[in-house]
């Protein structure tokens, strides 16, 4: 699938930073693929953080990712939290 820009939401701002939240019965090996949140790169900010919730084996699962770089309208995010999981 690909991403549905009504289910991110801004949970904070400050100073440039934005701690987004997204929502999606998507995989998150489609979530964390490169491309997936390139509709929104023009409202992303690279180091901006996303809680997302997602599936992961047919459950869904929260995970915490990092917004990494963001070229040519091309947004990279990667998980901050290690685990073999998210």
């Amino acid at each position: 699938m690909s991403m549905n820009s009504k289910n991110l939401s801004v949970l904070a701002y400050s100073n440039g930073f934005t701690f987004w939240h997204y929502k999606t019965e998507d995989a998150k090996d489609a979530v964390v693929a490169a491309n997936y949140f390139n509709d929104v790169a023009n409202i992303f900010n690279v180091g901006d953080l996303i809680v997302a919730s997602m599936d992961i084996a047919g459950t869904m699962t929260t995970g915490m990712f990092a917004v990494t770089s963001i070229a040519s309208g091309v947004v990279s995010i990667s998980s901050i939290i290690p685990s073999a999981s998210v």
